[in-house]
Formats: structure tokens, sequence, C-alpha cells
């Protein structure tokens, strides 16, 4: 049974081999990245970095992830969401489930009113996902990520979680 949990510390080796294993499937949509990257340690220090993440984990195996990053908080309180999911487990609806899990937190939890995503125009499922998921397409940014070499453009999206006002700290 697959399940979705809060990223924690010690999953820096299986992130690691999660992301080696999952390379090829990842590669038409993902930047460039170097060789520590796909190490433990580029793992832990990715861990590190401020960004909230979740796992979709079958047994001990990471299979996906989604993290919420750039949070901002104040009268902005948004973020920017990232996810994928292992090549050996796409249309199992694992990609939605991540989504709706981060998006229950970043309302519930982190409080925030909105979450931006950004596809490349190709990835049509994706934006299925988004669209399933409540976002809604916002524009197309020209030459928004360097990819295999090149600027691509991709679609944006955002989904408001609740039109409440921030909370008066």
């Amino acid at each position: 049974m697959i399940r979705i949990r809060p990223a924690e510390p010690t999953d820096a080796p299986a992130l690691a081999t999660a992301l080696l294993r999952n390379r090829e499937h990842m590669r038409p949509y993902e930047p460039y990245r170097p060789e520590r990257y796909y190490t433990a340690e580029g793992q832990a220090e990715r861990l590190a970095d401020g960004g909230e993440r979740w796992f979709a984990v079958d047994g001990e195996a990471i299979v996906g992830a989604a993290i919420l990053s750039g949070i901002a908080l104040g009268p902005f309180r948004s973020a920017s969401l990232g996810y994928w999911v292992d090549g050996a487990y796409t249309g199992r609806g694992l990609a939605g489930r991540l989504v709706e899990e981060v998006c229950r937190a970043a309302r519930e939890e982190l409080g925030l009113h909105r979450i931006e995503a950004g596809t490349a125009l190709a990835n049509h499922a994706s934006q299925r996902v988004l669209a399933k998921s409540g976002f809604e397409r916002i524009g197309t940014a020209p030459r928004y990520l360097h990819i295999n070499g090149a600027w691509h453009d991709h679609h944006l999206f955002q989904r408001i979680l609740h039109d409440n006002p921030p909370p008066r700290d």
C-alpha cells in the first residue's frame, strides 16, 4: 500500500536512490542536475533547504515526491509546487494524491492562500493532474526553464485555497 507522508531528514538515501532510478524518466522535464544531486549527501542538503516536502512511499521505497518552495507568508501567502512520480507508478492517480495532500497541508497547516505550478507545454499528464486538482491555467511563460540544453516555455497554473484574510501576527 502506498502512503503519503511528510519528508524526514533520514529520507536522503532513499530519495537519492529514487532519483537515480528515475533519472531517464524525468529527463524530458527536469533541468540539468550535477552528479552530487543523485547522492545521499546531495539530497540531505536539499532536504534541509527550507522547502516543505511530501513523499509517496511503497514499503521503504520513495515512489513520488512533492515540494512547496519559495514559500511566502505575510499578505502574499503563496508557494510554488513541484512534483514527480516514479516511472513504474505512473497512471495510478499517485500524482493527484500527492497534489491533494500538499494543497490540504498548505491550507490547513501552513495557512497559505495560493499555490502555483508550471508544466512544460508537452507535459499533458501533469496538466491533467493540476486541472483535476482544481488548478486553473493562468498563462504561458516563454523560455521559463532550461532543460536539455534549451530554454522551454511552460504553462502556468494556480489554485486558490481559500479567501480568508491572512492571520494578524
